[in-house]
């Protein structure tokens, strides 16, 4: 089995294989509809249990979605309901039962130490959700959204962050050594990525460039993507943050400086972009939050070593 926590932990030839698998497995769906299951039905009788700490609207439905197409069935559990969250049961003996029924276990937490812990108790694989440190799922999914857009390997092209340094951006840092491409971050300067983040970038000899000015940081970018400024549970002031962000906010004016670039967002959206920029031609969004379902299909076979 393998476990899907965070991209740097991942080899790049199995991040390929997971969106090789991923391209193959839309292109035999063109003529499916939402519910049917996959003609090979590969995970047939398997269990993805759910478990959600934060609000989840793409991740609860696309891993859903996924588990049924494959064949699988998904069940959902509310944190409140668990003896976990209410201390009366460790993360050791939940990890157990979780093991005992399921096949898979997705998490969802605002608590970095749960990822951890359930990864050393499972003994399923677990799929990290979002957490507050990295996402994964989400990043891996805009890789393959821009390799499917461009019709190019990621690695030729260059990519841009607009916004604040959190966990979308983590994981796409960990995504642009795996898959060497380059990657312009445009933030405040109190916003830089953590020092952790930064020695990583170091010590892999990362293409990743900072800067403090927007205008500079979105020159010659081929894809643009950002977040938002006030992330769930941000315990900060918000309006100071805002403030400091003004000058990122994504508009025509800032994303006429690229190189006709085309825009990426997480979802949900807040006001770090216009309504021009976001629902305009090159915003590919709704494509992006669609691919989420091919893409953790993969990650779920990649998990229980199912992969073609």
């Amino acid at each position: 089995m393998n476990h899907f926590t965070n991209i740097k932990d991942i080899s790049y030839k199995n991040l390929r294989k997971i969106l090789d698998d991923a391209k193959k497995r839309k292109f035999k769906r063109k003529n499916l509809e939402t519910l049917e299951i996959d003609k090979d039905k590969p995970l047939k009788g398997n269990l993805l249990i759910q478990m959600f700490e934060k609000s989840s609207l793409r991740t609860r439905l696309s891993f859903y979605l996924a588990i049924r197409q494959l064949g699988g069935s998904a069940l959902t559990l509310r944190p409140d309901e668990l003896h976990l969250s209410r201390g009366a049961e460790s993360v050791s003996d939940t990890a157990k039962i979780l093991s005992t029924y399921g096949n898979i276990f997705m998490l969802r937490t605002d608590d970095e130490k749960k990822i951890k812990s359930f990864s050393k108790f499972l003994s399923i694989p677990l799929i990290n959700g979002l957490s507050p440190e990295s996402h994964p799922a989400q990043i891996l999914s805009d890789i393959f959204t821009i390799e499917e857009i461009t019709k190019r390997r990621v690695s030729k092209l260059n990519i841009c962050w607009i916004g604040d340094s959190n966990n979308v951006l983590n994981s796409l840092i960990e995504a642009s050594i795996k898959f060497s491409f380059n990657l312009n971050i445009g933030c405040p300067k109190n916003y830089n990525p953590s020092k952790e983040i930064l020695n990583y970038i170091k010590n892999n000899i990362g293409k990743v460039k900072i800067f403090n000015k927007a205008n500079e940081a979105i020159k010659n970018a081929d894809v643009v993507l950002t977040d938002k400024v006030i992330s769930m549970n941000d315990k900060v002031d918000k309006k100071k943050k805002i403030k400091d962000f003004l000058k990122f906010k994504l508009n025509s004016k800032l994303m006429s400086l690229s190189k006709d670039a085309f825009l990426l967002h997480c979802l949900p959206r807040g006001n770090e972009v216009t309504d021009e920029v976001f629902y305009g031609k090159n915003s590919k969004v709704w494509q992006q939050a669609l691919n989420r379902v091919h893409v953790q299909k993969s990650i779920l076979l990649f998990c229980l070593n199912k992969l073609r």
